[in-house]
């Protein structure tokens, strides 16, 4: 597959900005279920390998899952600061789960999950997003083991139809 036209000045803007920490985390919005828009910041994980697809993690327990599922598509909203530029990427997303039927992408899964912090891997051990905080303590939990993703741990896969630049 060759790369998409927007890749170029998308890496640019990325290399321009990367002293910006924060020049990683993007908006993504999706439809909620009565039809009105669901808004949140994901931190931008790289690109799959050999396509135009932009990686993220989420936590299948989470609204945002069953939004995907419901409807997979989504746009992402970037703005890098230093350069002043913003990137519009509409598309459909995927959801890679651990039961994928698709060997390459549960590859792809296990290398997102290995390549997160060990602070990372720890919020998906944490209790259910989106839950009242009832007891503290569910907070307070060793890292999760490296070498295999927890069940509800997904990589999110954005496929770009449209990009407006």
């Amino acid at each position: 597959m060759s790369l998409a036209s927007w890749r170029s000045p998308l890496a640019r803007a990325l290399h321009r900005n990367r002293a910006l920490v924060y020049a990683r985390y993007l908006q993504l919005a999706t439809v909620r279920a009565d039809q009105r828009p669901a808004n949140r910041t994901l931190v931008f994980r790289g690109f799959l390998d050999g396509t135009n697809q932009l990686q993220f993690v989420t936590d299948a327990r989470n609204e945002k899952a069953e939004q995907i599922d419901r409807l997979p598509w989504g746009e992402a909203c970037w703005y890098f600061p230093k350069t002043r530029e913003q990137f519009r990427l509409a598309g459909t997303l995927l959801l890679v789960r651990d039961q994928h039927p698709n060997a390459a992408l549960q590859e792809a899964r296990q290398s997102a999950w290995q390549s997160l912090s060990d602070a990372a891997r720890t919020q998906f051990a944490w209790a259910h997003p989106g839950k009242p905080r009832t007891d503290q303590e569910a907070f307070n939990v060793a890292a999760p083991e490296a070498t295999t993703p927890l069940p509800h741990f997904c990589l999110l896969l954005l496929d770009p139809h449209q990009v407006d630049h």
